[in-house]
């Protein structure tokens, strides 16, 4: 009896108990105790996924850190030794965006009229605003961890791994600069990866239209003077026609309707939907029969010419179903992936009316200036004025947006440089079976399928504060990455002050093949890397405490929200088996 605890007066306050306990703890410095008590002991790896310090902790971190503490906790209590090292996500847009507010602009213009040093200066410094309210937070939740000893990712040890990290990829072919269709927010001017993408899907209405395009010339069954009915959720790409896509073994229809003029092509299982019960078949006819079929496109801003040799035609594709819109499928080679692959079957040209900050160039005309989301309903009305609307009408989907800004992202074609993971697709989804996912059902279900859809990770961003790619380019085109800071000092004869821009961007040393001046290139690194990199980052490995990473090297335990399925748990994966050939 002598060993049980006192009884709890009633009438006590049990938050001046916690209190009393927290100082308690402060006193005798127990985290650290229970730490010396296990060393030398079999460690348990833990590893703290890091929130970034400039927003405010919410309750849905106290849930994350609860279970983040027990199962340690508990570890510790049967006789491992549990390193608890804090980190902090230090760079990206979270900072940026913070920042522009702070400073009253909203563009990359601004910025750059304000001095690249000088925000990264502002970023760096608003990292950490809320550091004291984060450390409030967790000793009164009882979140038993170093945050004295944590990793950051803007310090310049863990810049340096990162670096030698893109190396190794680099050395094994995996990093490549490609020109393709990406995820785009114009707002914030940079593209994003596909795990950005998939954590700011938004229910939005969008326009649904069905476009006449006018046949001037017949071709096998379809006479002068038939329409091709399109379908289409983004009138704004309409101004970039480049062509439209069928199935060449799908079968459509050339019908007249009651009211209409001319006969309207669709495909046949689509046609009672689009045309109306009464539509009357005239001829049946496999897609094939479409194929090189020429057409005028709805808006003649940009001429057909330009697209090439098969510009505004008809082509065959291998994306086309029956299972919405009409069968002919509008095509912009600048604005989706499936346009951007057939235009280069088809040897289209590129042609992009569209600027970065997502308005219309000076070719379209009246709608030039405009942002081409807002020019949507416009864009309607003109076809309706001009007799090139068969109908429209709303289209509720989940449609994506910058996971950051909130801005309504565009499919755009443009160059970044990417990780080729498409190519470790088996190894991770094989890393994946061995991972004990707790529910069970994540491994196959949510994680399991994202890796079965896995692309090549869009790893750049044209933005400013963040890890700097670390690849030189000369005018010939010759391109070095470099994977340390002794290295770059080598190559250029000088020391790096500070990995981030503009400073880095000021180092400049001779090609070895042409012996013309390199210069980095101006793209900064996904923040999903910066984070993925954390196991062996937050040790500066390999460049010191390499022994120390082994011995903690992969993690017995992580745990975060679900979000992070397509967050951290992905990026933890893979460049864990891009470098070591496992999980971490």
């Amino acid at each position: 009896m002598a060993n049980l605890p006192a009884p709890v007066d009633p009438g006590a306050s049990l938050p001046e108990m916690e209190q009393g306990v927290l100082e308690r703890w402060r006193e005798r410095d127990v985290f650290a105790e229970s730490l010396r008590r296990r060393e030398g002991a079999e460690p348990w790896v833990f590893y703290e996924g890091p929130p970034t310090a400039n927003g405010r902790p919410g309750s849905h971190h106290v849930l994350a850190r609860v279970f983040k503490d027990i199962y340690p906790r508990f570890k510790t209590m049967r006789g491992h030794y549990v390193e608890r090292k804090g980190g902090w996500d230090c760079h990206g847009l979270p900072v940026e965006i913070t920042v522009e507010q702070e400073l009253g602009i909203s563009s990359k213009e601004e910025i750059e009229e304000y001095g690249i040093a000088e925000f990264n200066a502002k970023c760096r410094q608003s990292v950490f605003t809320f550091l004291e309210e984060w450390d409030r937070l967790t000793e009164r939740i009882g979140f038993w961890i170093d945050l004295d000893d944590a990793y950051r990712t803007l310090d310049d040890g863990y810049v340096e791994s990162v670096w030698w990290a893109l190396r190794q990829i680099w050395d094994k072919g995996l990093l490549y600069e490609g020109h393709k269709v990406v995820p785009y927010c114009p707002r914030c001017g940079t593209s994003l990866s596909s795990h950005e993408v998939a954590q700011g899907y938004k229910d939005v209405t969008d326009p649904s239209v069905y476009v006449r395009f006018g046949v001037p010339a017949g071709q096998g069954p379809v006479q002068p003077g038939d329409e091709l009915i399109v379908w289409t959720t983004t009138p704004w790409t309409l101004v970039s026609n480049a062509a439209v896509a069928v199935d060449p073994e799908l079968e459509y229809v050339r019908a007249k309707v009651p009211g209409e003029e001319a006969p309207l092509v669709v495909a046949a299982a689509l046609a009672g939907r689009v045309l109306g019960d009464e539509a009357e078949v005239l001829e049946r006819f496999p897609g094939s029969e479409l194929v090189g079929l020429a057409y005028e496109a709805p808006f003649d801003f940009i001429p057909g010419s330009e697209w090439g040799e098969k510009g505004h035609t008809v082509l065959p594709a291998d994306f086309v179903t029956a299972q919405d819109g009409s069968g002919l499928v509008h095509t912009a080679v600048a604005f989706g992936e499936d346009d951007f692959r057939l235009g280069q079957e088809a040897g289209l040209e590129m042609v992009n009316p569209v600027r970065l900050d997502g308005t219309y160039d000076e070719r379209i005309g009246p709608f030039a200036g405009r942002f081409v989301k807002d020019a949507d309903p416009d864009l309607v009305e003109d076809l309706r004025s001009r007799g090139k609307l068969l109908r429209a009408g709303d289209y509720e989907h989940s449609y994506p947006h910058c996971w950051r800004c909130s801005t309504p992202l565009l499919y755009y074609a443009k160059p970044s440089w990417y990780i080729a993971t498409s190519k470790i697709g088996d190894q991770l989804l094989a890393e994946n079976e061995k991972i004990d996912w707790h529910p069970e059902h994540i491994r196959d279900g949510r994680f399991g399928d994202w890796l079965r859809g896995n692309v090549d990770w869009a790893l750049s961003r044209e933005r400013y504060w963040g890890t700097p790619l670390p690849v030189w380019r000369c005018e010939a085109g010759h391109l070095h990455c470099v994977g340390s800071f002794e290295e770059l000092e080598e190559l250029s004869g000088q020391p790096l002050p500070d990995p981030h821009r503009p400073f880095v961007d000021e180092v400049s040393f001779p090609c070895a093949e042409c012996g013309e001046a390199m210069h980095r290139v101006p793209e900064v690194v996904d923040v999903w890397f910066d984070s993925g990199a954390m196991p062996f980052a937050q040790y500066h490995a390999p460049f010191e405490n390499e022994e120390k990473f082994e011995q903690r090297f992969p993690a017995d335990f992580i745990c975060e929200a679900i979000d992070q399925t397509r967050g951290w748990f992905y990026s933890l994966l893979a460049v864990s088996t891009l470098l070591y050939g496992k999980s971490s």
